[in-house]
């Protein structure tokens, strides 16, 4: 596989790989782009580039990690090594620091002052009841201003003026709790956007990480990311980025913006937020404007699944090293979770799920099956529930756990019940035998 450093480059990988979907006429931002890059991604033909969106000379990307496909091309690995990549990427110990460069790319178009206007810029409004355009598919690099120590996250960002965005961010986040620090002395706390990435930055920015995600993305690609000072924001920047926002959040100031589509499915609030007052906005020339549709499988796959995997798949191991695979399914919204566990006694399966519960509050429903069904697969894994479960004797629940706070079927503290499902072959009730498996062929030695 050819090297990937920024974001052209990994469409070349898309394209080769036969998972680069051109569109080559003109498609509105309002919903039409989202519509068309969903239905691309749920038909498992891969991430979509708009040549012509309407009102912008730039053209769109979107799908980048759309699928476990996708995420095994932007990690240069296997499908089923993607777990294991992703575990030895999030150890604090194998991180690959960023290297400081003098210049990059983006800099060549600096639009300051009166140029700044963000409806100028092809943002999408996704989906139906959105509350205007938001940027969905940009990073947020941000500054520890005690420690010093760089920061990636993601913010959902509405669009309020020509040059201040809504700027939606968790009590929790690493970003907040800057945000805290610049508020309590009176003053702002710098970001910068950055979108069009390697796809590395982007499965590093969805994870929780008490160091600097660009270790993570160093990590992913064996040598430290470039970075180089922002124009008007004193923070190291991603070099190969297409488009960088530059701005900063005043303390005390809130503004309402929402709603978005969220990774539950369903349309979130009106909040109010901080607002990003804009001081630069900066490009490459004949950038690449990236966006992810909100509540769709890459949302959930870049927070929920990619770096959360490891981390069950941990958990399980230390109670059953029978364990032999884990996947957390984009179409779960990042509550469900499929085990794959080589049980020696009738008991694991249930200790394997409660492991997984215990992992992450996320995590509702565990679903354990046996190695010959393929857990990326939703037909297989609802073959298995059909095929090996006594809905009587192999379901079990746990009242009263904590889930998440937005899961819809959770009280507002996120207190609802998990169930664990037991899908594993049980000979001993109904020897059947082995399951029928017809080989794959290349049909091109019949059909070309």
């Amino acid at each position: 596989m050819s090297k990937i450093n920024d974001l052209r480059s990994y469409i070349n990988i898309l394209a080769s790989a036969g998972q680069l979907n051109r569109a080559n006429k003109p498609v509105s931002l309002v919903h039409e782009l989202a519509n068309v890059a969903t239905t691309l991604a749920r038909s498992g033909r891969g991430a979509a580039w708009f040549e012509q969106p309407e009102g912008s000379p730039w053209a769109v990307f979107a799908g980048a990690v759309v699928s476990p496909k996708l995420a095994a091309l932007s990690l240069g690995c296997e499908l089923d090594q993607i777990t294991t990549v992703m575990g030895n990427a999030l150890d604090p110990t194998k991180g690959v620091a960023p290297v400081r460069v003098a210049d990059a790319d983006w800099k060549a178009n600096i639009l300051t002052g009166d140029q700044i206007d963000l409806n100028k810029l092809p943002i999408p409004t996704h989906g139906l009841h959105d509350g205007g355009p938001f940027i969905t598919g940009g990073v947020t690099v941000s500054k520890d201003p005690v420690s010093g120590r760089g920061n990636l996250s993601y913010n959902r960002m509405q669009v309020l003026e020509k040059n201040v965005l809504g700027f939606n961010v968790n009590e929790w986040r690493h970003t907040m709790q800057f945000y805290k620090v610049q508020e309590a002395k009176g003053e702002p706390l710098q970001v910068a956007i950055v979108i069009g990435l390697d796809p590395a930055i982007m499965i590093a920015a969805g994870a929780r990480y008490d160091g600097d995600e660009l270790y993570i993305a160093g990590a992913i690609r064996g040598e430290g990311v470039p970075v180089c000072k922002g124009v008007t924001v004193d923070i190291d920047i991603p070099a190969n980025a297409e488009i960088v926002i530059e701005g900063y959040l005043p303390p005390q100031e809130r503004r309402d913006e929402g709603p978005l589509a969220e990774f539950h499915g369903y349309y979130g609030e009106l909040w109010n937020s901080p607002a990003l007052h804009v001081t630069a906005i900066c490009h490459r020339d004949n950038p690449i404007y990236q966006t992810i549709v909100p509540g769709e499988a890459e949302h959930i796959y870049i927070g929920n699944v990619l770096p959360r995997e490891p981390l069950l798949l941990r958990f399980v191991k230390h109670v059953s090293n029978n364990v032999t695979g884990l996947h957390i399914p984009p179409y779960g919204n990042g509550f469900a979770t499929v085990i794959q566990l080589n049980k020696s006694n009738p008991g694991e399966p249930k200790n394997a799920a409660l492991a997984a519960f215990t992992a992450h509050v996320n995590v509702k429903i565990a679903i354990v099956v046996d190695p010959d069904v393929n857990i990326y697969d939703p037909a297989d894994v609802l073959w298995a529930l059909i095929n090996r479960v006594d809905f009587s004797r192999d379901v079990f629940y746990v009242p009263g756990a904590q889930g998440h706070e937005m899961d819809p079927t959770a009280d507002t503290r996120g207190v609802h019940t998990k169930v664990g499902f037991d899908a594993t072959y049980k000979p001993d009730r109904r020897p059947y035998g082995d399951r029928i498996v017809y080989p794959t062929v290349d049909l091109e030695k019949y059909l070309g």
